[in-house]
């Protein structure tokens, strides 16, 4: 590790008050953000509701909304960080992961204003700037050095070993769907409106979550499988209604507690797990399902008990948000070199 990198790890390694503009537009939400160095000036974003009515995301509505939205929220951004374009000293945005029309509407925009402005372009690999986020200057308790990192967004599940903002390594991931997956079927399971993640977790708070007992697929190593629970929660609810078409309140918060508590039981134990096999003393949680309640408290006890350090990113840094791509964009700038204008986005590109 040369001496850049121990400061890195330390979490003294300075970045230059560079004015870096961040554009995040993977999935259904548009996001920008404006740093200075990892300083927020302001992040401003725009929320799809239109998929709500569909239960999930329907791909053509997210890229038509993401162009409807990209130029206001610019607007939103800049007002809101009082800067202007010719404040802009670099533009960084989500090459991918994600949706491909999603990802075109953003990487065209930002390829533009890179011409236009004659400004260095930085493409970020979006579930890399999920774990940047945790070194925003806001965040309270900055990493100190290397952590087992759990990333929970949506159609992604996975554990990484993390040495700094710009080493890190997967040592397990989903092998089917993804915790925030398994979250929205369940909660489509049983009629609640999409994101059903959210209303899983606000249920649960008032439910018994050792009311029902749903299998957990066991799987060796640090991979995680979810397929098996929606069947088995599907085979409870079955059994439980009796053909019956309605569902009690007190029924509903149950199944939901409990589902959340399985879910998170699967998460934090894999977690637990990667953390002793690779003797590391701090532990992580990012992307959006990293704002369920329920994970966030069991990961907290996790640290509490076997006296880890725990780190959390502040709600704002949970669901996409372009601050995390500023940021990812700050350290590109400061050990990398400008992307080209002609690349094109990709919408499957694994985290090497």
């Amino acid at each position: 590790m040369d001496l850049d990198e121990n400061r890195m790890n330390s979490g003294t390694f300075p970045l230059p008050d560079r004015v870096m503009l961040g554009i995040e537009s993977s999935c259904d939400d548009t996001s920008m953000a404006i740093l200075s160095g990892n300083r927020l000036l302001g992040q401003f974003a725009a929320v799809q509701h239109v998929h709500a009515k569909y239960g999930g995301v329907v791909p053509e509505f997210a890229s038509r909304a993401h162009q409807a939205h990209i130029v206001p929220v610019l607007e939103g951004v800049l007002d809101q960080a009082g800067c202007s374009l010719n404040d802009l000293e670099g533009v960084a945005y989500t090459r991918g992961p994600g949706l491909q029309g999603s990802l075109l509407v953003g990487s065209a925009f930002a390829r533009s204003l890179s011409w236009s402005l004659n400004l260095p372009l930085y493409p970020v690999h979006h579930m890399r700037a999920h774990v940047v986020a945790h070194w925003m200057a806001d965040v309270p308790n900055l990493p100190s050095g290397p952590m087992m990192a759990l990333t929970v967004s949506g159609g992604h599940t996975q554990l990484l070993h993390v040495h700094s903002p710009l080493n890190m390594e997967v040592i397990g991931t989903t092998l089917d769907d993804a915790a925030g997956e398994a979250f929205d079927k369940v909660a489509k399971m049983l009629g609640l409106p999409y994101p059903g993640g959210p209303e899983v977790d606000r249920l649960a708070a008032k439910g018994n979550p050792e009311a029902f007992r749903f299998s957990a697929p066991r799987v060796d190593g640090f991979d995680f499988s979810f397929s098996g629970l929606k069947t088995s929660v599907l085979r409870v609810m079955e059994k439980e209604l009796a053909g019956s078409t309605s569902i009690s309140e007190v029924m509903l918060q149950d199944v939901c507690a409990s589902v959340q508590a399985t879910i998170v039981s699967m998460l934090v134990d894999k977690l637990e797990e990667a953390a002793v096999a690779f003797g590391l003393e701090a532990i992580a949680i990012q992307g959006g399902v990293s704002a369920n309640s329920g994970l966030r408290s069991a990961v907290e006890a996790l640290g509490k008990r076997r006296n880890w350090s725990v780190h959390i990113p502040p709600f704002r840094y949970c669901t996409d948000n372009g601050a995390m791509i500023a940021l990812s964009g700050q350290y590109a700038a400061e050990h990398g070199e400008p992307g080209a204008l002609n690349e094109a986005p990709l919408a499957r590109w694994p985290l090497a």
